[in-house]
Protein backbone atom coordinates (compact mmCIF):
# COMPACT_ATOMS: atom_id res chain seq x y z
CA UNK A 1 0.00 0.00 0.00
CA UNK A 2 1.09 3.79 -0.39
CA UNK A 3 2.41 5.60 2.38
CA UNK A 4 0.49 8.44 4.66
CA UNK A 5 1.95 10.81 6.55
CA UNK A 6 -0.12 13.05 8.41
CA UNK A 7 1.36 16.16 10.73
CA UNK A 8 1.80 15.42 14.20
CA UNK A 9 -0.55 18.27 15.47
CA UNK A 10 -3.70 17.62 13.22
CA UNK A 11 -4.02 14.84 16.22
CA UNK A 12 -5.24 12.20 13.11
CA UNK A 13 -4.29 9.03 12.28
CA UNK A 14 -3.61 7.34 9.23
CA UNK A 15 -6.74 5.04 7.07
CA UNK A 16 -4.60 2.49 6.97
CA UNK A 17 -4.16 2.46 11.34
CA UNK A 18 -7.90 2.44 11.69
CA UNK A 19 -8.73 0.34 14.46
CA UNK A 20 -12.50 -0.77 13.13
CA UNK A 21 -15.18 0.32 11.10
CA UNK A 22 -16.84 2.25 14.21
CA UNK A 23 -13.27 4.37 13.99
CA UNK A 24 -13.60 6.08 11.07
CA UNK A 25 -17.17 6.08 11.06
CA UNK A 26 -16.58 8.46 14.35
CA UNK A 27 -13.28 10.12 12.88
CA UNK A 28 -16.24 11.56 9.68
CA UNK A 29 -18.55 12.72 12.50
CA UNK A 30 -15.78 14.77 13.95
CA UNK A 31 -14.96 15.80 11.09
CA UNK A 32 -18.02 17.18 9.67
CA UNK A 33 -18.52 18.75 13.21
CA UNK A 34 -15.41 20.39 12.34
CA UNK A 35 -16.76 22.10 9.25
CA UNK A 36 -19.30 24.33 11.57
CA UNK A 37 -16.33 25.02 14.52
CA UNK A 38 -15.97 28.74 15.69
CA UNK A 39 -12.64 29.40 13.45
CA UNK A 40 -15.25 28.34 10.51
CA UNK A 41 -17.74 30.59 11.33
CA UNK A 42 -15.40 33.39 12.17
CA UNK A 43 -13.90 32.82 8.99
CA UNK A 44 -17.84 33.04 7.01
CA UNK A 45 -18.54 35.56 9.62
CA UNK A 46 -16.28 37.94 8.41
CA UNK A 47 -17.11 38.23 4.56
CA UNK A 48 -20.93 39.58 6.12
CA UNK A 49 -19.14 42.01 8.58
CA UNK A 50 -16.65 43.13 5.69
CA UNK A 51 -19.61 44.15 3.69
CA UNK A 52 -21.14 45.46 6.47
CA UNK A 53 -18.66 47.77 7.23
CA UNK A 54 -18.26 48.85 3.70
CA UNK A 55 -21.90 49.99 3.46
CA UNK A 56 -22.58 51.57 6.69
CA UNK A 57 -18.94 53.44 6.18
CA UNK A 58 -20.27 54.78 3.19
CA UNK A 59 -23.80 55.82 3.96
CA UNK A 60 -22.48 57.52 7.26
CA UNK A 61 -20.50 59.19 5.12
CA UNK A 62 -22.83 60.18 2.70
CA UNK A 63 -24.96 61.43 5.82
CA UNK A 64 -22.41 63.50 7.64
CA UNK A 65 -21.36 64.89 4.14
CA UNK A 66 -23.98 67.55 4.00
CA UNK A 67 -23.08 68.75 7.14
CA UNK A 68 -19.78 69.02 6.34
CA UNK A 69 -20.08 70.98 3.37
CA UNK A 70 -22.33 73.39 5.14
CA UNK A 71 -19.82 73.77 7.27
CA UNK A 72 -17.17 74.76 4.70
CA UNK A 73 -19.40 77.16 2.74
CA UNK A 74 -20.23 78.51 6.10
CA UNK A 75 -24.19 78.23 6.25
CA UNK A 76 -24.25 79.60 2.89
CA UNK A 77 -24.73 76.64 0.53
CA UNK A 78 -28.65 76.42 -0.92
CA UNK A 79 -31.13 74.00 0.46
CA UNK A 80 -31.08 71.09 -2.00
CA UNK A 81 -31.56 67.47 -1.17
CA UNK A 82 -28.52 65.98 0.75
CA UNK A 83 -26.37 62.90 -0.96
CA UNK A 84 -27.43 61.16 1.90
CA UNK A 85 -30.08 59.13 -0.31
CA UNK A 86 -27.48 58.49 -2.60
CA UNK A 87 -25.18 56.80 -0.15
CA UNK A 88 -27.40 54.18 -0.26
CA UNK A 89 -26.88 53.75 -3.84
CA UNK A 90 -23.02 53.76 -3.72
CA UNK A 91 -22.89 51.39 -0.93
CA UNK A 92 -24.99 48.95 -3.33
CA UNK A 93 -22.46 49.07 -5.70
CA UNK A 94 -19.87 49.20 -4.05
CA UNK A 95 -20.94 45.55 -2.02
CA UNK A 96 -21.63 44.22 -4.99
CA UNK A 97 -18.79 45.14 -7.10
CA UNK A 98 -16.71 43.81 -4.43
CA UNK A 99 -18.35 40.48 -4.02
CA UNK A 100 -18.19 40.12 -7.49
CA UNK A 101 -14.21 40.43 -7.07
CA UNK A 102 -13.92 37.75 -4.13
CA UNK A 103 -12.52 40.39 -2.31
CA UNK A 104 -14.75 40.20 0.61
CA UNK A 105 -12.90 37.01 2.40
CA UNK A 106 -10.06 37.00 5.18
CA UNK A 107 -7.36 36.39 2.78
CA UNK A 108 -6.88 40.17 1.16
CA UNK A 109 -7.11 41.71 5.16
CA UNK A 110 -4.47 39.18 6.09
CA UNK A 111 -2.20 42.23 4.26
CA UNK A 112 -2.28 45.29 5.28
CA UNK A 113 -0.44 47.29 2.78
CA UNK A 114 -2.77 46.93 -0.77
CA UNK A 115 -6.46 48.35 0.98
CA UNK A 116 -6.29 51.83 -0.60
CA UNK A 117 -5.22 49.97 -4.30
CA UNK A 118 -8.01 47.68 -4.19
CA UNK A 119 -10.70 50.27 -3.03
CA UNK A 120 -9.71 53.23 -5.13
CA UNK A 121 -10.89 51.08 -8.75
CA UNK A 122 -14.18 49.95 -6.67
CA UNK A 123 -15.18 53.64 -5.12
CA UNK A 124 -14.36 55.17 -8.79
CA UNK A 125 -17.05 52.57 -10.01
CA UNK A 126 -19.38 52.75 -8.00
CA UNK A 127 -19.23 57.19 -8.01
CA UNK A 128 -19.55 56.68 -12.01
CA UNK A 129 -22.16 54.51 -12.21
CA UNK A 130 -23.82 56.30 -9.98
CA UNK A 131 -23.68 59.37 -11.50
CA UNK A 132 -24.68 57.55 -14.75
CA UNK A 133 -27.92 56.53 -13.04
CA UNK A 134 -28.64 60.04 -11.91
CA UNK A 135 -27.72 61.48 -14.95
CA UNK A 136 -30.31 58.70 -17.05
CA UNK A 137 -33.41 59.67 -14.70
CA UNK A 138 -32.68 63.44 -14.32
CA UNK A 139 -32.31 63.63 -11.00
CA UNK A 140 -29.09 64.95 -10.69
CA UNK A 141 -29.88 68.68 -10.72
CA UNK A 142 -31.15 67.81 -7.00
CA UNK A 143 -28.32 67.23 -5.61
CA UNK A 144 -25.63 69.81 -4.58
CA UNK A 145 -22.24 69.13 -6.31
CA UNK A 146 -20.24 70.63 -3.80
CA UNK A 147 -21.66 68.08 -1.21
CA UNK A 148 -21.19 65.16 -3.71
CA UNK A 149 -17.57 66.85 -4.20
CA UNK A 150 -17.31 66.60 -0.31
CA UNK A 151 -19.03 62.93 -0.15
CA UNK A 152 -16.75 61.66 -2.93
CA UNK A 153 -13.42 62.34 -0.96
CA UNK A 154 -14.92 61.53 2.77
CA UNK A 155 -16.84 58.74 1.32
CA UNK A 156 -13.93 57.62 -0.14
CA UNK A 157 -11.56 57.81 3.11
CA UNK A 158 -14.36 56.28 5.47
CA UNK A 159 -14.67 52.96 3.41
CA UNK A 160 -10.10 53.16 3.62
CA UNK A 161 -10.61 53.73 6.88
CA UNK A 162 -13.12 50.83 7.55
CA UNK A 163 -11.07 48.25 5.54
CA UNK A 164 -8.35 49.05 7.73
CA UNK A 165 -10.06 48.49 11.37
CA UNK A 166 -10.98 45.19 9.13
CA UNK A 167 -6.98 44.49 8.71
CA UNK A 168 -6.65 44.97 12.05
CA UNK A 169 -9.55 42.48 13.23
CA UNK A 170 -8.42 40.30 10.96
CA UNK A 171 -5.03 40.14 13.03
CA UNK A 172 -6.68 39.21 15.77
CA UNK A 173 -8.20 36.44 14.36
CA UNK A 174 -5.34 35.11 13.61
CA UNK A 175 -3.59 36.08 16.66
CA UNK A 176 -6.10 33.72 18.07
CA UNK A 177 -6.56 31.04 15.95
CA UNK A 178 -9.82 31.53 14.66
CA UNK A 179 -9.59 32.02 11.26
CA UNK A 180 -10.17 28.97 9.59
CA UNK A 181 -7.04 27.72 7.44
CA UNK A 182 -7.44 26.26 4.13
CA UNK A 183 -6.78 21.96 4.38
CA UNK A 184 -4.79 20.99 2.29
CA UNK A 185 -3.11 17.45 1.69
CA UNK A 186 -0.35 16.56 -0.76
CA UNK A 187 -0.63 13.40 -3.60
CA UNK A 188 2.10 12.31 -5.40
CA UNK A 189 5.42 10.41 -6.00
CA UNK A 190 7.84 10.79 -3.23
CA UNK A 191 10.70 12.79 -4.78
CA UNK A 192 8.09 15.42 -5.91
CA UNK A 193 6.71 15.94 -2.42
CA UNK A 194 9.89 16.41 -0.42
CA UNK A 195 10.15 19.49 -2.98
CA UNK A 196 6.22 20.71 -2.15
CA UNK A 197 5.45 19.03 0.57
CA UNK A 198 6.96 21.32 3.27
CA UNK A 199 5.70 24.91 2.97
CA UNK A 200 7.63 27.66 4.77
CA UNK A 201 5.07 29.72 6.38
CA UNK A 202 1.52 27.90 6.48
CA UNK A 203 0.25 30.11 9.42
CA UNK A 204 0.99 32.95 7.83
CA UNK A 205 -1.22 32.05 4.22
CA UNK A 206 -3.66 30.54 6.46
CA UNK A 207 -3.09 26.93 5.14
CA UNK A 208 -2.90 23.79 7.30
CA UNK A 209 -1.35 21.35 5.73
CA UNK A 210 -2.91 17.67 6.90
CA UNK A 211 0.01 15.46 5.33
CA UNK A 212 0.66 13.57 2.28
CA UNK A 213 0.31 10.47 0.47
CA UNK A 214 3.00 8.67 -1.57
CA UNK A 215 2.12 7.58 -5.32
CA UNK A 216 4.35 4.37 -6.67
CA UNK A 217 4.95 4.36 -10.35
CA UNK A 218 3.88 1.21 -10.82
CA UNK A 219 0.47 -0.01 -12.48
CA UNK A 220 0.46 -3.08 -10.12
CA UNK A 221 -0.23 -0.87 -6.87
CA UNK A 222 -1.36 2.38 -8.03
CA UNK A 223 -5.17 1.63 -8.12
CA UNK A 224 -4.35 0.79 -4.26
CA UNK A 225 -2.42 3.41 -3.88
CA UNK A 226 -5.54 5.95 -5.28
CA UNK A 227 -7.90 4.22 -3.85
CA UNK A 228 -6.06 4.96 -0.12
CA UNK A 229 -6.02 8.54 -1.32
CA UNK A 230 -9.43 8.68 -2.16
CA UNK A 231 -10.15 7.23 1.50
CA UNK A 232 -8.02 9.69 2.84
CA UNK A 233 -9.78 12.68 1.36
CA UNK A 234 -13.28 11.42 1.72
CA UNK A 235 -12.06 10.63 5.90
CA UNK A 236 -10.57 14.02 6.66
CA UNK A 237 -12.07 16.73 3.91
CA UNK A 238 -9.49 18.36 3.14
CA UNK A 239 -10.23 21.95 1.31
CA UNK A 240 -7.33 21.34 -1.40
CA UNK A 241 -5.79 18.42 -2.69
CA UNK A 242 -2.28 19.05 -4.63
CA UNK A 243 -0.89 16.19 -7.03
CA UNK A 244 2.50 16.30 -6.92
CA UNK A 245 3.36 14.78 -10.06
CA UNK A 246 4.84 15.48 -13.55
CA UNK A 247 2.83 17.44 -16.02
CA UNK A 248 3.73 14.91 -18.83
CA UNK A 249 2.30 12.30 -17.13
CA UNK A 250 -1.32 12.82 -18.43
CA UNK A 251 -2.78 9.09 -18.21
CA UNK A 252 -1.88 9.36 -13.86
CA UNK A 253 -3.29 12.80 -13.89
CA UNK A 254 -6.28 11.17 -15.69
CA UNK A 255 -6.12 8.67 -12.75
CA UNK A 256 -5.48 10.65 -10.21
CA UNK A 257 -8.98 13.07 -10.85
CA UNK A 258 -10.86 9.99 -11.66
CA UNK A 259 -10.20 8.52 -7.62
CA UNK A 260 -11.06 12.58 -6.48
CA UNK A 261 -13.59 13.38 -9.02
CA UNK A 262 -16.32 12.27 -6.73
CA UNK A 263 -15.03 13.72 -3.29
CA UNK A 264 -15.78 17.20 -2.55
CA UNK A 265 -12.42 18.91 -2.85
CA UNK A 266 -10.66 21.23 -5.16
CA UNK A 267 -8.29 19.66 -7.21
CA UNK A 268 -4.43 21.24 -8.49
CA UNK A 269 -1.74 20.32 -10.37
CA UNK A 270 1.48 21.92 -8.76
CA UNK A 271 4.75 20.46 -8.17
CA UNK A 272 6.46 21.49 -11.33
CA UNK A 273 9.58 23.63 -11.42
CA UNK A 274 7.73 26.39 -14.13
CA UNK A 275 5.48 26.84 -10.86
CA UNK A 276 8.35 28.24 -8.25
CA UNK A 277 9.81 30.13 -10.99
CA UNK A 278 6.47 32.07 -11.83
CA UNK A 279 4.51 32.67 -8.89
CA UNK A 280 1.83 34.01 -10.67
CA UNK A 281 1.03 31.58 -13.68
CA UNK A 282 -2.19 30.83 -14.15
CA UNK A 283 -4.72 29.36 -17.05
CA UNK A 284 -5.35 31.45 -19.65
CA UNK A 285 -7.72 31.04 -22.70
CA UNK A 286 -6.99 32.94 -25.93
CA UNK A 287 -9.36 32.60 -28.37
CA UNK A 288 -9.71 28.57 -29.12
CA UNK A 289 -6.46 28.01 -27.42
CA UNK A 290 -5.57 26.93 -23.64
CA UNK A 291 -2.03 27.90 -21.84
CA UNK A 292 -0.63 28.48 -18.69
CA UNK A 293 0.09 32.59 -18.54
CA UNK A 294 3.64 32.57 -17.00
CA UNK A 295 4.02 36.48 -17.04
CA UNK A 296 1.79 39.66 -17.36
CA UNK A 297 2.27 43.00 -18.89
CA UNK A 298 2.79 45.32 -16.31
CA UNK A 299 -0.40 47.16 -17.32
CA UNK A 300 -3.28 46.28 -17.96
CA UNK A 301 -5.38 48.37 -20.86
CA UNK A 302 -7.63 50.52 -18.38
CA UNK A 303 -4.36 51.00 -16.04
CA UNK A 304 -2.86 52.18 -19.25
CA UNK A 305 -5.28 54.77 -19.56
CA UNK A 306 -5.71 55.95 -16.05
CA UNK A 307 -1.95 56.17 -15.96
CA UNK A 308 -2.25 58.09 -19.70
CA UNK A 309 -5.21 60.54 -18.47
CA UNK A 310 -3.17 61.25 -15.37
CA UNK A 311 -0.14 62.14 -17.29
CA UNK A 312 -2.27 64.48 -19.74
CA UNK A 313 -3.78 66.60 -16.79
CA UNK A 314 -1.25 67.43 -14.57
CA UNK A 315 1.31 67.50 -17.22
CA UNK A 316 -0.92 70.41 -18.95
CA UNK A 317 -1.82 72.24 -15.69
CA UNK A 318 2.27 72.06 -15.07
CA UNK A 319 2.71 73.39 -18.23
CA UNK A 320 0.29 76.30 -17.87
CA UNK A 321 1.32 77.26 -14.08
CA UNK A 322 5.40 76.98 -14.89
CA UNK A 323 5.22 78.79 -18.12
CA UNK A 324 6.58 82.21 -16.83
CA UNK A 325 9.76 79.93 -15.48
CA UNK A 326 10.02 78.13 -18.05
CA UNK A 327 10.31 81.27 -20.31
CA UNK A 328 12.56 82.57 -17.76
CA UNK A 329 14.94 79.79 -17.68
CA UNK A 330 15.40 79.50 -21.60
CA UNK A 331 16.21 83.19 -21.28
CA UNK A 332 19.01 83.02 -19.05
CA UNK A 333 20.28 80.54 -21.20
CA UNK A 334 20.55 81.96 -24.19
CA UNK A 335 22.12 84.92 -22.16
CA UNK A 336 24.33 82.65 -20.26
CA UNK A 337 26.16 80.78 -23.30
CA UNK A 338 26.13 80.25 -26.50
CA UNK A 339 23.68 77.83 -27.70
CA UNK A 340 19.80 77.00 -27.87
CA UNK A 341 17.73 76.97 -24.92
CA UNK A 342 16.11 73.02 -25.26
CA UNK A 343 18.80 70.36 -25.58
CA UNK A 344 17.67 67.06 -27.39
CA UNK A 345 19.15 63.79 -27.23
CA UNK A 346 17.83 60.12 -28.39
CA UNK A 347 16.69 57.71 -25.37
CA UNK A 348 14.62 54.18 -25.36
CA UNK A 349 11.48 54.49 -24.19
CA UNK A 350 8.82 52.20 -23.87
CA UNK A 351 9.18 48.03 -26.05
CA UNK A 352 12.69 50.44 -26.54
CA UNK A 353 11.70 52.42 -29.32
CA UNK A 354 13.72 55.39 -29.48
CA UNK A 355 12.57 58.84 -28.98
CA UNK A 356 13.97 62.52 -28.87
CA UNK A 357 13.94 63.69 -25.34
CA UNK A 358 13.77 67.45 -24.54
CA UNK A 359 15.71 68.99 -22.03
CA UNK A 360 17.11 72.43 -20.86
CA UNK A 361 20.69 72.66 -21.94
CA UNK A 362 22.73 72.41 -19.09
CA UNK A 363 26.19 71.98 -20.54
CA UNK A 364 28.20 73.68 -23.18
CA UNK A 365 28.43 70.26 -24.74
CA UNK A 366 25.47 68.40 -26.31
CA UNK A 367 26.54 64.81 -26.92
CA UNK A 368 23.95 62.45 -29.05
CA UNK A 369 26.17 59.31 -29.98
CA UNK A 370 28.27 56.23 -29.59
CA UNK A 371 30.22 57.47 -26.86
CA UNK A 372 28.95 60.17 -23.81
CA UNK A 373 30.59 61.01 -21.04
CA UNK A 374 28.09 61.09 -17.89
CA UNK A 375 27.97 64.50 -16.13
CA UNK A 376 30.26 64.35 -12.95
CA UNK A 377 30.32 66.78 -10.03
CA UNK A 378 31.98 69.88 -10.29
CA UNK A 379 32.46 69.30 -13.84
CA UNK A 380 33.12 71.64 -15.95
CA UNK A 381 31.20 71.53 -18.74
CA UNK A 382 28.04 72.34 -16.84
CA UNK A 383 27.54 76.25 -17.24
CA UNK A 384 26.45 78.74 -14.51
CA UNK A 385 23.04 78.72 -15.19
CA UNK A 386 23.36 75.08 -15.93
CA UNK A 387 24.21 74.16 -12.53
CA UNK A 388 21.36 75.82 -10.32
CA UNK A 389 18.70 74.30 -12.97
CA UNK A 390 20.40 70.98 -12.23
CA UNK A 391 20.91 71.08 -9.14
CA UNK A 392 16.77 71.91 -8.51
CA UNK A 393 15.73 69.61 -11.36
CA UNK A 394 14.57 72.43 -13.75
CA UNK A 395 16.64 71.62 -16.27
CA UNK A 396 13.84 68.17 -16.30
CA UNK A 397 10.87 70.15 -16.93
CA UNK A 398 10.57 70.85 -20.73
CA UNK A 399 9.95 67.06 -20.97
CA UNK A 400 6.57 67.88 -19.80
CA UNK A 401 6.21 68.12 -23.76
CA UNK A 402 7.62 64.74 -23.98
CA UNK A 403 4.49 63.59 -21.60
CA UNK A 404 1.98 65.25 -23.46
CA UNK A 405 2.98 63.51 -27.06
CA UNK A 406 2.84 60.61 -25.35
CA UNK A 407 6.63 59.39 -25.39
CA UNK A 408 6.95 59.65 -21.96
CA UNK A 409 4.88 59.33 -18.23
CA UNK A 410 5.22 61.46 -15.48
CA UNK A 411 6.18 58.78 -13.21
CA UNK A 412 8.59 55.60 -14.42
CA UNK A 413 12.14 54.69 -14.99
CA UNK A 414 14.22 57.60 -15.97
CA UNK A 415 15.18 56.72 -19.07
CA UNK A 416 19.13 56.98 -19.97
CA UNK A 417 21.39 58.10 -23.31
CA UNK A 418 21.29 54.91 -26.06
CA UNK A 419 25.22 54.43 -25.53
CA UNK A 420 24.52 53.37 -21.44
CA UNK A 421 21.53 51.60 -21.94
CA UNK A 422 23.35 49.27 -24.09
CA UNK A 423 25.87 48.77 -22.22
CA UNK A 424 23.72 48.02 -19.45
CA UNK A 425 21.49 45.42 -21.48
CA UNK A 426 24.34 43.66 -22.19
CA UNK A 427 26.01 43.88 -18.09
CA UNK A 428 22.83 43.48 -16.01
CA UNK A 429 19.81 40.88 -16.61
CA UNK A 430 16.77 41.95 -16.53
CA UNK A 431 17.78 45.27 -17.21
CA UNK A 432 15.72 45.75 -20.75
CA UNK A 433 12.64 44.74 -18.37
CA UNK A 434 12.78 48.60 -17.17
CA UNK A 435 11.29 49.44 -20.48
CA UNK A 436 8.27 47.56 -19.78
CA UNK A 437 6.88 51.34 -18.93
CA UNK A 438 6.96 54.71 -20.24
CA UNK A 439 10.07 56.02 -18.77
CA UNK A 440 9.14 59.21 -16.58
CA UNK A 441 10.63 62.64 -15.50
CA UNK A 442 10.99 61.28 -11.94
CA UNK A 443 10.45 57.38 -10.14
CA UNK A 444 10.90 55.36 -7.59
CA UNK A 445 14.51 55.25 -7.72
CA UNK A 446 14.68 59.17 -8.00
CA UNK A 447 12.89 59.83 -4.98
CA UNK A 448 15.05 57.02 -3.40
CA UNK A 449 18.24 59.16 -3.93
CA UNK A 450 19.24 57.17 -7.57
CA UNK A 451 20.07 59.57 -9.56
CA UNK A 452 24.01 61.04 -10.53
CA UNK A 453 26.50 59.61 -11.67
CA UNK A 454 26.74 55.58 -12.23
CA UNK A 455 30.37 55.08 -10.70
CA UNK A 456 29.79 51.09 -11.34
CA UNK A 457 27.31 48.38 -11.82
CA UNK A 458 26.82 47.63 -8.42
CA UNK A 459 25.12 51.30 -8.15
CA UNK A 460 23.25 51.05 -11.54
CA UNK A 461 21.83 47.15 -10.14
CA UNK A 462 20.90 49.21 -7.11
CA UNK A 463 18.62 51.88 -9.30
CA UNK A 464 17.65 48.72 -11.28
CA UNK A 465 15.78 47.19 -8.28
CA UNK A 466 13.76 49.98 -7.49
CA UNK A 467 13.29 50.68 -11.48
CA UNK A 468 11.95 46.86 -11.36
CA UNK A 469 10.03 47.55 -7.85
CA UNK A 470 7.99 49.67 -9.67
CA UNK A 471 6.88 48.32 -12.76
CA UNK A 472 5.59 44.91 -11.18
CA UNK A 473 3.57 47.62 -8.58
CA UNK A 474 2.55 50.21 -10.28
CA UNK A 475 -0.70 52.06 -8.94
CA UNK A 476 -1.91 55.00 -9.71
CA UNK A 477 -1.61 55.64 -5.85
CA UNK A 478 2.15 55.05 -6.37
CA UNK A 479 2.45 57.68 -9.40
CA UNK A 480 0.81 60.39 -7.01
CA UNK A 481 2.93 59.56 -4.42
CA UNK A 482 6.49 59.96 -6.20
CA UNK A 483 4.78 62.90 -7.26
CA UNK A 484 4.80 64.57 -3.65
CA UNK A 485 8.02 63.14 -2.47
CA UNK A 486 9.53 64.77 -5.78
CA UNK A 487 8.63 67.86 -4.72
CA UNK A 488 8.28 67.78 -0.89
CA UNK A 489 11.47 65.20 -0.55
CA UNK A 490 14.73 66.46 -0.03
CA UNK A 491 16.28 62.41 -0.70
CA UNK A 492 14.79 63.25 -4.24
CA UNK A 493 17.25 66.11 -5.09
CA UNK A 494 20.55 65.09 -2.87
CA UNK A 495 22.74 63.76 -5.58
CA UNK A 496 21.61 66.39 -8.23
CA UNK A 497 23.99 68.11 -9.52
Amino acid sequence: MGQIRFIARTGARAPSEAAGPARPRRAVRLAARGRLSLPWLATAGFGYLAAFADAASIVLAAFGSRGIYHLLTFGLAPSVEPVTSAGGVVATLVVLTTLQRGEYQLKPYFVRSGQFTRALPVWNLAILVALTLGFATKTTAIYSRGAVGVFYIVGFIAMVGARRALVEIAEVLRAKQLAAPRRVLFVGFEDRLQIIGSPREPARDGVEFLGSIALRDNQAFLRDDLALAGAAVRLYRPDDVYLAIPWTRADLIESCMEAFRNTPVQVHLGGDEVLDRYGESKVARVGSIFGLTLTHAPLTRWQRLQKRAFDIVFASAALILLSPLLALTALLIRLDSPGPALFRQKRYGFNQEPFRIYKFRSMTTMEDGASIEQAKRSDPRVTRVGRFIRRHSIDELPQLLNVLMGDMSLIGPRPHALAHDQRYVERLARYARRHNVKPGISGWAQVHGHRGEIANDEEMQSRLAADLYYVDNWSLWLDVKIVVMTIFSARAHKNAF
